[in-house]
C-alpha cells in the first residue's frame, strides 16, 4: 500500500497478529465459530501482506492479480454461506474490498493512485463509510462484552466472544487504514 514505512509497518503486525489469533480460533469446538475464524485468519494474513509499505517491499507486477483471484475465491465463498448466516455478508464485503484494492494497486504500481479529479473515488468512499460505520458499531459492542466476561475463566483463548469482536474491530480499522492510504 501506498503511505509512510512506519504507520505500515504498524499496519502490518496488527493484521498478522489478528490473523495468528484467528488461527488460534479455529481450534474452537464450535463449528461456526472454527469456519468465521478460517475466513478471517485469510483476511487477517492477506490485509497483512498487503499493507507492506511499498518503500520497503514493491511485489512483484503478478502478485496483485494473484491476490484479486485469491480474494475473488474467498467472496465466492462469502457469498455462498452468506445465505445462511448475515455475518458473512460483512465477510462478503471485505473480500470485496481486497479485490477492489488488489485491482487498483495493479493498475498503478510504485505511485500513487490518480482519481481523474479530486476527491475519494466512489468506490473506495463506499467502502470507506461501511467500514468506518462497523468500526464504530463494533466498537460500542464490545465495551458491554468486556465488562461482563472479564470474570469468566473457563474459557478458552479460542472461544472468548470479546477477543473474536476485537480482532474484527482491529482488521476494521486496518481496512479503513487501507482504504484511506489508497
Amino acid at each position: 500500500m501506498h503511505g509512510p514505512a512506519s504507520p505500515g509497518w504498524l499496519l502490518v503486525a496488527l493484521c498478522a497478529a489478528t490473523g495468528a489469533y484467528c488461527l488460534l480460533r479455529m481450534r474452537s469446538p464450535v463449528e461456526e465459530q472454527r469456519r468465521a475464524a478460517g475466513g478471517e485468519a485469510l483476511m487477517g494474513f492477506g490485509m497483512a501482506a498487503m499493507a507492506v509499505p511499498a518503500a520497503v517491499f514493491a511485489p512483484p507486477s503478478w502478485a496483485w492479480p494473484v491476490y484479486a483471484a485469491l480474494f475473488s475465491a474467498a467472496a465466492l465463498r462469502a457469498l455462498w454461506t452468506a445465505r445462511r448466516s448475515p455475518h458473512h455478508v460483512h465477510h462478503l464485503l471485505g473480500t470485496a474490498a481486497m479485490v477492489y484494492m488488489a485491482l487498483v494497486m495493479a493498475a498503478s504500481p510504485g505511485h500513487h493512485h490518480e482519481h481523474g479529479g479530486s476527491g475519494v473515488p466512489l468506490v473506495t468512499g463506499a467502502l470507506l463509510l461501511y467500514f468506518v460505520g462497523y468500526v464504530l458499531v463494533s466498537g460500542v459492542r464490545l465495551v458491554p462484552v468486556s465488562a461482563t466476561a472479564a470474570g469468566t475463566g473457563s474459557v478458552g483463548w479460542g472461544d472468548r466472544p470479546e477477543l473474536a469482536r476485537a480482532c474484527r474491530l482491529s482488521m476494521g480499522i486496518g481496512m479503513v487504514a487501507m482504504l484511506l492510504t489508497l
